[in-house]
């Protein structure tokens, strides 16, 4: 019989400047991303917080989403060692998404980079502790840099009308924010950071809200802000929310730790375009992923649809079978799509088995087994 768990909230567990407005808005559920609280649910049912997303606007709490802030003379120098993808040609105001690889050429984070000066970077990670990892090859390398912890709390603002809510506080300079491209805005005489980015395969937009403690109180600061877009965003029927599951496994929007971690290359998941050959910088586990590439590697990301009843959301792998009943992968996210009307998953999948159209089985936790297709990625509209 399950029993009714709570997570004690110690210190260790950060509390974020929206929390107390997450609360008031009725959070079900939390997680714990870099050691900080991440809403995982509302009172709506996925589904009815899918649909909403696909139509609305939803106001999210992603202050997990730390920043490793690198600035200094060899601020880039530090960066263009941490990736294979070159920020070279990166100008001030872009947003990159740059896989982050061990000497192994394994994964450790997928971040987002965004470049506000020539000296002066912000690494929006994911939950691993890069922090730490970037101060011992700065330490060792004996570079000119300065890394921290910014006081900086991102606040999504995701779904279709997100541009015109945030046009109606902040003006008309909003639309012209393009894709993985950010703007320096006012608020409340403070200067905050929007890229038009997010965790969904919807538009939508991300506020870099960066705490000024000369004039304002971190939590009364955020508040502010908060309540400033719920005020604005009634009108476009506005909801809170988080990452939504449904929409996330049907973009393809891999979560690190639970769809790939440090075992797993960026080749196999589908990054190879972050990866070319033609780099003349040196990164770490260049020689590894050199030594993959020319071998080729065994497995790689896919999606997977398959039949039976609506799945919950996966809590535990389910393995993947081949029609012989080899085991070729397991799902690591997976849910029941209402649009798609099926269930659908992602899942690291063996070479001999990943062709589009694959016929597979997948097993569920009870022992049955439910016939499945492998599918590209993200899921076909």
């Amino acid at each position: 019989m399950t029993k009714n768990i709570k997570l004690n909230m110690s210190r260790r567990i950060r509390r974020t400047p929206y929390t107390n407005r997450v609360e008031e808005h009725g959070v079900s559920d939390f997680t714990v991303v870099n050691h900080m609280l991440l809403p995982k649910g509302f009172k709506n049912s996925v589904e009815e917080d899918y649909w909403h997303l696909s139509k609305e606007v939803q106001i999210w709490d992603v202050s997990c989403q730390r920043q490793v802030q690198i600035s200094g003379p060899d601020a880039a120098a530090l960066i263009q060692k941490l990736t294979p993808r070159s920020i070279k040609t990166m100008e001030t105001g872009k947003c990159f998404y740059i896989p982050m690889l061990n000497e192994n050429a394994g994964m450790i984070n997928d971040p987002v980079l965004l470049k506000l000066d020539d000296d002066m970077f912000w690494v929006s990670i994911a939950d691993s502790d890069i922090l730490l990892w970037a101060k011992g090859y700065a330490l060792g390398l004996n570079l000119d840099v300065n890394i921290e912890e910014p006081d900086v709390y991102p606040l999504a603002i995701q779904g279709p009308k997100s541009e015109d809510l945030l046009v109606s506080i902040f003006g008309e300079e909003i639309k012209k924010i393009k894709f993985f491209n950010f703007r320096v805005v006012d608020f409340e005489g403070t200067k905050q950071v929007i890229a038009r980015s997010g965790y969904s395969k919807q538009d939508g937009f991300e506020i870099y809200f960066k705490v000024h403690e000369k004039y304002f109180d971190k939590v009364e600061m955020g508040e502010k802000l908060w309540d400033t877009i719920w005020e604005a965003g009634k009108k476009f029927n506005i909801s809170p929310g988080c990452p939504n599951l449904i929409d996330r496994i049907e973009g393809g929007l891999m979560s690190y730790g639970n769809d790939f971690t440090g075992e797993n290359n960026p080749l196999e998941c589908n990054l190879e375009k972050y990866c070319k050959d033609d780099v003349s910088h040196d990164f770490i586990g260049k020689q590894a992923l050199s030594k993959i590439k020319n071998e080729g590697i065994k497995q790689k990301m896919m999606g997977i649809i398959f039949d039976g009843d609506p799945c919950p959301s996966i809590g535990q792998p389910l393995q993947v079978l081949s029609k012989d009943n080899k085991k070729i992968g397991q799902i690591t996210s997976g849910i029941f799509s209402p649009r798609i009307k099926k269930n659908i998953g992602l899942s690291m999948i063996l070479k001999e088995y990943w062709n589009v159209g694959e016929s597979v089985f997948i097993q569920t936790l009870d022992g049955g087994k439910r016939n499945g297709t492998i599918t590209s990625l993200p899921f076909p509209d």
